[in-house]
């Protein structure tokens, strides 16, 4: 049957096929680039920042033995082209007010265990101790087994500010005396102290570190009337205080052949701690770490080769990045490459965990949206075309079956225009096949209502 003169002929067929679609192509891939990009922006908000070039350490006094190892640190870590500036400092103190204060840009000092035991300081961070620092006390007279029987005499207890003075002070207010008593307390340390000593100005002489060079202890062990002090109660000493250790100056320690000192000596030592801003680069803590180790590493009069540097913290806590190097050392990378290729790859591989992690899996995915995309413009007819075979099926008025005639010209319109892949021309194909099939079910039931089975043949 011929159609209606009322209705349009179906339209031709201006379907355009291409090898690929690429805006559906595109639109597969952008969720996954989405996410993907998202992933690079968490990793780039996470990622560490390139190491800096410069470090800026506070020592000690020039000259001294922690300005001396300070050097070393200089040239150790030069060889991985990082340039140290050390600083003098008046000692320990000195070094924490730097580091506490924001604007002093000191990355690093040496603080000796007990200065800061009150105070709270945050922001920094340990990387460890590096080195004991013993106190020794040289005396007048005659034996004495307790701090307190110093009580009412001339004690040079070390400079203002010295790591040596704070302890001393420590020490002497656990035995009654105190800074304005009957006790002089006098700031001499070193040289002056000795001196000071052997001429009768002083009653006693606390050294530590620097102040206890061998040759100072060796001439003031040998001066007439001056004795050596025997912490006899050095375990109690380092039970009530926790940052001291319980060490022992062996016989023959100042002269062998001669067997001076004749017997063991009990001594107290609190260590120095490698203390850090907890800003500081993990690379470079790594750096300073393995410094410490090779210039305080070796075994001495007073330690075991290895002992040091260790992670005991005391007065700060011990980094997390220094934990986890005296833990497993120092990463794949950095023991396999040069620093600053190693530094380099550490950073590349955070952008390349969310490549990996999310981008390559999810381009399995694409295949699958691409294809979905495509079919889903052929798909979203069918429901249309149900939809009108349905009530076709049905009993319609002329105007009605008219009325579904034009919407599937609308469908086989729109359908001839669809731009498809070539790799789905066939679904195409069969789409156009099942418009005709519902136009000629619409032709049928025309023919079906228009000609009533009862009605009598020409």
């Amino acid at each position: 049957m011929k159609p209606s003169s009322g209705r349009k002929a179906p339209p031709r067929l201006v379907a355009r096929f291409v090898a690929i679609s690429w805006r559906d192509l595109a639109l597969s891939f952008g969720p996954i680039v989405f996410i993907s990009a998202l992933a690079i922006w968490a990793a780039v908000r996470l990622i560490q920042p390139a190491p800096p070039t410069t470090l800026t350490l506070s020592a000690g006094p020039k000259d001294s033995s922690f300005w001396n190892s300070a050097q070393k640190y200089k040239a150790i870590l030069a060889r991985n082209h990082i340039t140290l500036n050390v600083l003098p400092s008046e000692g320990s103190l000195d070094n924490l007010k730097r580091l506490s204060t924001p604007g002093s840009n000191v990355d690093v000092g040496f603080v000796q265990d007990g200065v800061a035991l009150h105070a709270t300081h945050e922001g920094l961070a340990s990387l460890g101790s590096v080195a004991y620092v013993p106190l020794v006390i040289f005396y007048r007279g005659t034996p004495r087994t307790r701090l307190s029987e110093f009580a009412g005499e001339h004690l040079a207890i070390g400079a203002e500010g010295s790591g040596t003075r704070e302890l001393a002070l420590a020490l002497l207010k656990a035995n009654g005396i105190v800074p304005g008593g009957p006790t002089t307390l006098a700031p001499l340390s070193g040289e002056d102290a000795a001196a000071a000593l052997i001429s009768g100005k002083v009653d006693a002489a606390f050294l530590a570190g620097d102040s206890a060079q061998p040759p100072v202890m060796n001439q003031l062990y040998r001066t007439p009337n001056v004795l050596l002090y025997d912490f006899i109660q050095a375990d109690a000493y380092a039970r009530r205080f926790p940052y001291l250790t319980k060490i022992t100056l062996p016989m023959g320690s100042f002269n062998l052949g001669q067997n001076v000192p004749s017997s063991p000596v009990y001594l107290v030592a609190p260590t120095v701690e490698l203390v850090a801003r907890d800003t500081l680069h993990p690379a470079l803590s790594d750096l300073l770490i393995e410094a410490a180790r090779e210039v305080h590493g070796k075994a001495g009069l007073l330690q075991q080769a290895g002992e040091f540097p260790a992670p005991r913290a005391h007065d700060f806590p011990l980094s997390d990045n220094a934990l986890r190097y005296y833990q497993s050392g120092k990463s794949f990378l950095y023991r396999s490459l040069p620093f600053w290729l190693a530094s380099l790859a550490d950073r590349l591989l955070v952008l390349l965990v969310p490549l990996i992690v999310v981008l390559i899996p999810s381009m399995r995915l694409v295949p699958a949206l691409y294809a979905w995309r495509v079919k889903s413009r052929i798909y979203r007819w069918y429901g249309t075309l149900i939809a009108i075979e349905r009530e076709a099926l049905s009993d319609i008025t002329a105007a009605e079956r008219q009325a579904l005639l034009e919407r599937l010209d609308v469908i086989e319109e729109s359908v001839n225009g669809l731009k498809m892949p070539l790799a789905y021309a066939d679904q195409f194909y069969v789409l156009r096949e099942h418009i005709g099939f519902v136009r000629s079910r619409l032709s049928r039931s025309h023919v079906w209502h228009a000609t009533p089975p009862d009605a009598p043949k020409a």
